[in-house]
Formats: C-alpha cells, sequence, structure tokens
C-alpha cells in the first residue's frame, strides 16, 4: 500500500453563503373557503335576474369596492370595465 496515487483536493479560498433565507408572512388574512366563494360567485350568475350583468360588492383582505362582472373563468371575474380581478384575492362577494 506504499504505491497510492496522491488524491488532489482543491483548497477552499472563498466564503460560502449557505444561509437559507426564510419568509414568515404575519398579515391578517382571512381564511377562505374557496368552495364557498366559488358557491356564491356560481349562485350570482345562475340568479334568474342576472341576465348579462350583476353589481357586486367584493371585498378583498384590506378594502371592498363595488363591480358589475360580467363574465368568469376559472380564476378571473370579468367586470364591464374590461378588468380581470383574481378569484384567489377575493375574501367575500355579495349581490346588491
Amino acid at each position: 500500500m506504499d504505491k497510492l496515487p496522491r488524491v488532489f483536493a482543491n483548497p477552499i479560498n472563498k466564503e460560502f453563503d449557505n444561509v437559507q433565507h426564510m419568509y414568515h408572512d404575519s398579515g391578517n388574512r382571512t381564511a377562505v373557503d374557496p368552495r364557498r366563494l366559488n358557491r356564491k360567485i356560481n349562485e350570482i350568475f345562475a340568479s334568474s335576474d342576472h341576465v348579462y350583468k350583476s353589481k357586486v360588492k367584493i371585498t378583498y383582505s384590506d378594502h371592498s369596492e363595488e363591480a358589475v362582472i360580467v363574465g368568469k373563468t376559472n380564476i378571473h371575474l370579468l367586470t364591464i370595465d374590461g378588468k380581470l380581478i383574481k378569484i384567489t384575492d377575493i375574501v367575500d362577494i355579495e349581490k346588491i
């Protein structure tokens, strides 16, 4: 065992920064049941007085606004003025 080859070890001459950065959201968000919210949206579109558009009050986590909605996709509501509202941003919705 005297004739084993030498192993090359590259010298480490730099400083490592292996610290993983963590993110913690301590915002006061209200837990929203997406099934309940989707059911409310579907009830608005399925109601007998919804022909083309419905005036609704949309509540977000930090504010609320009134909008006239005319369409729905899987992830957005479409307003009459062409604005897309993400359904995941909505906390509550009610018809006015």
